[in-house]
């Protein structure tokens, strides 16, 4: 059973196209940019080396990681390939008249889902 929780992170209506910004939801450090127009929220953390993805360079709908570059999608969270394995995880954005909202979903009815950690992985 999935549930989920909405969380008003305030306005960002001055954020511009290719911006970025990061916030804490929750446990969870997010960040959240706007590409053509759209918002998009994804872990703040590179699953790669546990690098915050906020100080990388956002081109198109790829975050890279300043760290070793790894790239991951802003739409899912899906990552480009090497270095990192695994993708990062997406949140649901919404923004409405109070602002900008993110949705938490848990398992279970869990309410504090851990959050995706990242790691150093080597070959």
């Amino acid at each position: 059973m999935t549930q989920s929780d909405q969380r008003n992170i305030g306005d960002l209506s001055h954020l511009e196209n290719g911006e970025l910004t990061s916030c804490e939801v929750d446990d969870f450090e997010i960040l959240i940019c706007r590409v053509e127009g759209k918002l998009y929220a994804i872990e703040d953390n590179c699953s790669h080396a546990d690098t915050p993805l906020s100080e990388g360079k956002l081109s198109g709908f790829q975050i890279n990681c300043p760290l070793h570059g790894a790239s991951f999608d802003v739409r899912d969270g899906s990552h480009s390939g090497p270095p990192a394995y695994t993708g990062v995880r997406c949140f649901e954005i919404a923004e409405g008249e109070s602002g900008v909202s993110v949705i938490i979903e848990s398992k279970d009815g869990d309410s504090k889902a851990e959050p995706q950690t990242g790691y150093f992985q080597t070959r």
